[in-house]
């Protein structure tokens, strides 16, 4: 058995929420109350926690439901795999943002593909600022990092019209700005990247390490509360060369996972992973360095 319920329509949005179970039997009425919805409103927003069962009618319903313009959430993670409409990077449908912000997001991209002026502008505003810190994080200058956000924008604006809703908006305009970022990073002329088998671990032909390492007794709590080491954190890791500077800032910063990094690069997972850990690495001996000699200048300091 399937139940609708009508939460809520304000400002050319409805809402409905579908309870049980969606199958072959039941799809007609559900089609039949949404076809009526999207006569009368722009938006239509489907609020699925209280859904117990989908078959493949169900599932190719809400596909079609998807492609005229329905957002979905509450998904359970089960449905969410079936629906195939969850960003590898994001959270389950099940920790998804609250009704509101859907309703927001929904009633930006309704205006957006109406073509509204002020909607850009208010794209713009909203958003700019976290998509200008990723793009500096890849690129490393601010120049290239707002003309990267500037294009993404433009993208953006004319690809408009293929985004579903199935995504969270931020997801989408930040996956065109770190492609963005990257295609300027390609663009550049190439130089000779450096070798960093100085700064990862040697082991002798008996396996144990042959040089000693620096101990790690930093706390990483104590790492991030103080400005100066997150300053130091951000000066070595631009000291990577662009092969693992960009796999670590895509991985462990950008939140993107193994099989998005190597998407967005156009490479394999597994050398998504080998980069990754080389450089960690790297980066560790790169920090053990400077800490290093930052704690012996200060002692010495100190002594005077």
């Amino acid at each position: 058995m399937m139940r609708i319920t009508p939460i809520a329509e304000k400002d050319g949005i409805a809402q409905l929420r579908v309870e049980g179970r969606v199958t072959q039997q039941t799809v007609e009425a559900l089609q039949s109350s949404c076809t009526a919805e999207f006569f009368v409103h722009s938006t239509l927003l489907l609020e699925l926690s209280g859904v117990q069962f989908v078959d493949a009618a169900g599932i190719e319903a809400f596909r079609h439901l998807v492609q005229k313009g329905a957002v979905l959430f509450g998904c359970s993670g089960f449905l969410t795999e079936l629906l195939q409409i969850t960003d590898a990077g994001e959270k389950g449908a099940s920790d998804s943002a609250p009704a509101d912000q859907y309703a927001h997001d929904a009633q930006l991209l309704a205006r957006l593909r109406r073509g509204e002026e002020e909607a850009f502008e208010q794209l713009v505003r909203q958003y700019t600022g976290r998509l200008l810190a990723a793009a500096r994080r890849l690129l490393g200058n601010e120049p290239d990092a707002q003309d990267a956000v500037q294009e993404a924008f433009l993208s953006a604006c004319k690809a408009i019209g293929q985004f579903t809703g199935t995504a969270k908006l931020s997801t989408w305009l930040h996956r065109i700005v770190i492609n963005a970022a990257l295609m300027k990073l390609r663009s550049r002329r190439r130089k000779h990247e450096e070798s960093i088998e100085d700064l990862l671990p040697r082991f002798d032909e008996q396996g144990e390490w042959s040089s000693q390492v620096a101990p790690w007794e930093i706390s990483s709590d104590t790492l991030l509360q103080q400005q100066e080491t997150r300053t130091l954190v951000r000066h070595c890791i631009k000291r990577l060369p662009d092969t693992y500077r960009t796999v670590l800032l895509l991985r462990d910063i950008e939140d993107l996972n193994t099989e998005e990094v190597a998407e967005t690069l156009g490479i394999t997972p597994n050398a998504v992973k080998i980069r990754l850990h080389r450089a960690r690495q790297a980066l560790r001996t790169l920090l053990e360095q400077n800490l290093v000699h930052k704690e012996t200048y200060m002692t010495g300091s100190e002594l005077c």
